[in-house]
């Protein structure tokens, strides 16, 4: 039975909760409010990034929560568009400034490409970046350093010259699209893989074959596909804006049975028209 206050161990020994509250496509004027209900329901890890524009605001709901700065583990990204050392130095000074908090718990590279340049090959590029990413993470202001979207490539690529190696991959992951290679490489170097889109964005959620194993344990299909996640060892970001779908989120108070869990390890995509990373799988 998960908690929102149970935590998985990133390598270096920082404790990461194992429930994040995702603030992917939450506008800025909404973002505020989602965050602190989803900080008042008892999530203690919030995920935002500069290409979200909502950093602010974030920020904001953290500072005003009421719950001490080392109890919430706030998670922000680098924009894949940025290629440059100085540029990653610089964006993150940005994400700092928006979020106004004294240090970030989780740095990440967004992408290993620019979005409008997905699949192509910045490999030069993203050891610069990394360069820029183990200088913040020496500084002090950052606890955890990782990427989000990268593959089994790029993160040789990293890795070839990481004096700190990546202690997180966030990539697209629910079930029936757990992207098994890039999964078991990233486990088997320690390196801690978190979900987003663990509902593949709504996708998944008229699935009969996931609803009719969520029934069996009288929970819905979203509780189901999030504790799914962390029963892999993986650490799941789903976003709502209602508060009642944030609570609800929240209520992981089952176990999903070893049998069950290898039947949904072995389902095809629950969302195949949903948009994949053609990069991945």
């Amino acid at each position: 039975m998960t908690k929102l206050t149970d935590t998985f161990d990133i390598y270096n020994g920082v404790k990461i909760p194992k429930v994040a509250f995702g603030t992917w496509q939450i506008p800025a004027n909404q973002a505020r409010q989602a965050v602190s209900d989803a900080i008042k329901t008892g999530y203690r890890h919030i995920d935002t990034a500069l290409a979200y524009q909502n950093e602010k605001e974030v920020g904001q709901a953290v500072r005003e929560s009421g719950v001490k700065r080392e109890d919430i583990f706030v998670t922000s990204k680098l924009p894949g568009e940025t290629k440059t050392y100085d540029g990653a130095l610089a964006d993150f000074e940005t994400t700092m400034k928006n979020l106004d908090l004294d240090y970030l718990d989780l740095y990440l590279v967004h992408a290993p490409w620019p979005w409008g340049k997905i699949g192509a090959n910045y490999d030069k590029e993203n050891t610069e970046v990394w360069r820029a990413m183990e200088e913040i993470y020496n500084s002090g202001r950052v606890k955890a350093i990782g990427v989000s979207n990268f593959n089994v490539h790029d993160l040789e690529n990293v890795l070839k010259t990481a004096t700190i190696k990546p202690m997180v991959d966030q990539i697209q992951y629910y079930i029936g699209f757990t992207e098994p290679k890039i999964t078991e490489f990233a486990q088997n170097n320690d390196i801690l893989v978190e979900a987003y889109s663990p509902l593949a964005t709504g996708g998944l959620i008229n699935n009969p074959d996931v609803k009719k194993i969520a029934d069996k344990y009288g929970v819905s299909v979203p509780q189901l596909a999030i504790e799914f996640v962390i029963q892999n060892g993986v650490l799941p970001l789903p976003k709502a804006v209602h508060e009642e779908h944030i609570v609800a989120n929240a209520k992981l108070d089952f176990t999903i049975s070893d049998e069950d869990m290898k039947t949904l390890n072995g389902f095809p995509d629950t969302a195949p028209s949903h948009f994949h990373n053609p990069t991945q799988g």
